[in-house]
């Protein structure tokens, strides 16, 4: 599905060149649970914004469910993005002044998808996350736990094939963040592709698969 190829990105800082990822070569499978893992500065989510195409990598080459996708335009970019992947940042980015279920519709009206699918799309959506309730609610009218469930509901309103996040418990206690991973876990358990950045050990622990990261390169690959 996912298959990078000794991928390279540096970045210009003052006059200094910094290599945030050297040489990574990464195989996903469709349907796996990983974790990328390593302290601060290791490229972790360097690395996962370019699996995301939300950056372009200075070499190597990324194919995606078989497509070079190293060379597409910017619009290209934004339609398979649209299309395969979800997002959920350790930041919301909502909208402030749209509800819950506005913003989970967002992406939908952004893609042109038709009135009739958005509303039976975000029926099952809102009652697959348990966000019925507070579907009216503004984002500072939410818990963090709550807006992260609605995160995840926008993430998956455009059907991706794999779920992309990034220290999603960050911001949240311990408790609700276990919440998260659940809510995250059953995407996967339905057949879904999901990476999560984390330094957390224990979030770790919970994937099937962990790479490990250290100056911009993977320095181990650990599988249950």
């Amino acid at each position: 599905m996912i298959r990078l190829s000794g991928i390279e990105r540096t970045f210009l800082v003052g006059s200094e060149e910094v290599h945030a990822l050297r040489a990574v070569s990464l195989e996903i499978a469709r349907g796996e649970y990983l974790s990328i893992m390593g302290p601060s500065g290791s490229g972790k989510s360097t690395l996962l914004n370019i699996v995301g195409l939300l950056d372009r990598p200075n070499a190597g080459i990324y194919e995606l469910d078989e497509r070079d996708v190293t060379a597409l335009t910017d619009d290209e970019l934004a339609r398979v993005r649209r299309e395969k992947i979800g997002f959920v940042f350790q930041f919301f980015h909502f909208v402030p002044r749209l509800t819950a279920v506005q913003n989970i519709e967002l992406p939908m009206i952004l893609a042109g998808i038709d009135p009739a699918e958005r509303r039976q799309r975000l029926a099952r959506l809102l009652a697959e996350y348990g966000l019925e309730e507070r579907a009216g609610h503004r984002p500072d009218q939410l818990s963090g736990g709550q807006c992260q469930r609605v995160a995840i509901a926008r993430a998956m309103s455009m059907g991706p094939t794999v779920i992309l996040a990034d220290e999603p418990t960050g911001n949240l206690d311990r408790h609700t963040g276990q919440e998260v991973l659940s809510v995250l876990e059953k995407v996967h358990h339905k057949g879904g592709t999901v990476v999560i950045v984390t330094h957390y050990p224990e979030i770790g622990a919970r994937s099937h698969r962990r790479l490990r990261m250290l100056d911009g390169a993977g320095v181990a690959d650990e599988r249950d």
